[in-house]
């Protein structure tokens, strides 16, 4: 089973680091100083930030479905990154953290789930992939509830 995972694309979040803390505010976002070298994952590069490195915290829409699992959480974004992707391996805002797989059909109605400790995740995405009915799965950090990354299969 072959699959992908992709960040997000910086296009949508590029307005932010344009704004200043008042029209940040406005939006429900702010500006963060990354205080360590783990701890603020980037969802577009799928890396956390280095100590020092400035990121947008802001609200964001996932799992933009018209089903009772229509999900939203914070998240981090970084400046000047450009969309990573992964084939048949995890990202490094996947190492060491422990992750909450949600795994939806086509139709965006949550099918299976797994948990998968820190170095589980190839073998849990895997495992649900394996489900004719799966079509991806979101991947959340699972102590925080933050959305980690979409898996699709490819």
């Amino acid at each position: 089973m072959t699959y992908q995972i992709t960040g997000l694309s910086p296009d949508p979040f590029a307005p932010y680091f344009a704004m200043d803390d008042a029209e940040l505010a406005v939006h429900g976002a702010r500006r963060v100083t990354a205080g360590a070298d783990r701890g603020f994952p980037c969802r577009i590069s799928l890396q956390d930030a280095r100590a020092g490195e400035e990121l947008i915290l802001l609200h964001h829409v996932s799992h933009d479905v018209a089903t009772p699992y229509r999900s939203a959480y914070a998240i981090y974004v970084r400046p000047g990154v450009e969309a990573a992707t992964y084939v048949d391996a995890t990202p490094p805002a996947f190492e060491g953290r422990p992750l909450a797989l949600r795994a939806f059909d086509a139709g965006g109605m949550l099918q299976d789930a797994r948990l998968a400790g820190p170095g589980e995740a190839d073998a849990a995405i895997r495992d649900l992939l394996a489900g004719d009915a799966i079509a991806y799965i979101d991947a959340h950090n699972a102590a925080h509830g933050c959305f980690a990354a979409r898996i699709e299969r490819k």
